[in-house]
């Protein structure tokens, strides 16, 4: 996480619509949040962690198609596996992917003929940027720095005899409809990159900037096919406060207007009619088929909750105080999964991690 680009961001942050919530009491153990339609029991800190082990700041989750879930820690102190996979009900299976302690990010998985496999960004890591495994944490291929001009030494604007060269450092990773996949180069160069099924890259676009079809850390990514006739992409332009739309083309469609649709936009997931996208700032955002706001789970516009996000957001004190840590509030929402019942399973870029299962109602 980029403290300076979350810092500024959080100076200008807004709480959006008003939004009928449900009341809830600060001393309910699992209190009900949501919107009518949209109801969610919360239980935090679901999954049972090994007695040798403790989260180092819990950043991303996926289900196989057997529910069982997959999250990944970025690995800030003792070094361990990277990703912990807990059966639907929270048991602890197993874990794997040590060598990739530091850098845990993105994880997503799908089927591909009869087996499922994970594919994984690792952020900080010096190698393995890019790694497909299968789901015992068995290595397919990695991929290091994309072989393209865009990513090739430049001069540098500051001294014409020195060169450059484009950072490289993948946040997520998406689906394609042709069976291939996108990987988002959220806090490197800001582009986007398609992979076709084989792993060969055929395309980049977007870049760094604030015009429409430019970036500034495009966080997460996700192929939107809720219309099945016209996929498309959605990307969480993080530091520009909002999301954009691109047809598979790598053409942007449209952006939603900066700090009023998404606060701080982390990923996005999509299941049924409904598109989901856990936002830094402190909420979980459900959007329609139409793409307007059903709820945002954790905000439900009051003063209140307006209060906890001026909190959360002032220098980062509350993600590093368990503590202070609120019953039916979320702190910073850094990636959410749906569950095959439509349950929600949301992990929180806070300093010793945390993992809230939505169940419901």
């Amino acid at each position: 996480m980029n403290r300076r680009e979350f810092i500024a961001s959080a100076a200008v942050a807004s709480t959006g619509p008003t939004l009928l919530g449900m009341s809830r009491k600060a001393d309910e153990k699992n209190p009900v949040i949501g919107a009518e339609g949209h109801k969610y029991e919360c239980h935090h800190n679901w999954g049972e962690l090994p007695a040798d082990y403790s989260w180092q700041t819990t950043h991303n989750v996926a289900l196989d198609s057997q529910g069982h879930v997959y999250i990944t820690h970025q690995g800030v102190g003792k070094k361990m596996d990277t990703v912990l996979v807990f059966d639907p009900k929270g048991k602890f299976v197993r874990s794997f992917g040590k060598e990739w302690h530091g850098g845990g990010h993105g994880i997503e998985i799908r089927k591909e003929g009869s087996d499922e496999f994970i594919y994984m960004a690792n952020t900080w890591t010096p190698e393995h940027k890019l790694v497909k495994t299968n789901l015992k944490g068995e290595r397919v291929w990695t991929k290091g720095r994309p072989e393209c001009k865009e990513y090739e030494p430049r001069p540098d604007a500051k001294d014409a005899t020195k060169t450059v060269t484009p950072a490289y450092n993948p946040t997520n990773i998406c689906w394609l409809p042709d069976g291939g996949f996108n990987v988002g180069d959220g806090y490197g160069s800001n582009y986007m990159l398609n992979y076709d099924k084989d792993g060969k890259l055929v395309k980049v676009f977007g870049g760094g900037g604030t015009e429409k079809g430019k970036m500034r850390t495009p966080h997460g990514q996700w192929l939107d096919a809720r219309d099945p006739n016209k996929p498309v992409m959605v990307v969480c332009d993080r530091a520009n406060a909002r999301l954009q739309r691109f047809n598979l083309d790598g053409t942007v469609i449209d952006a939603t207007e900066s700090n009023k649709v998404v606060l701080f936009p982390a990923h996005a997931k999509t299941r049924g009619d409904v598109l989901m996208v856990p936002d830094l700032h402190a909420r979980v955002s459900l959007f329609d088929k139409n793409n307007k706001a059903l709820v945002h789970l954790g905000d439900d516009g009051s003063d209140a909750d307006a209060a906890w996000r001026k909190k959360v957001l002032d220098g980062f004190k509350v993600r590093q105080d368990a503590k202070a840590w609120a019953t039916g509030k979320f702190v910073h929402p850094h990636d959410a999964a749906f569950d095959t019942t439509g349950n929600i399973i949301v992990v929180e870029w806070v300093s010793t991690g945390r993992v809230t299962m939505l169940k419901k109602v």
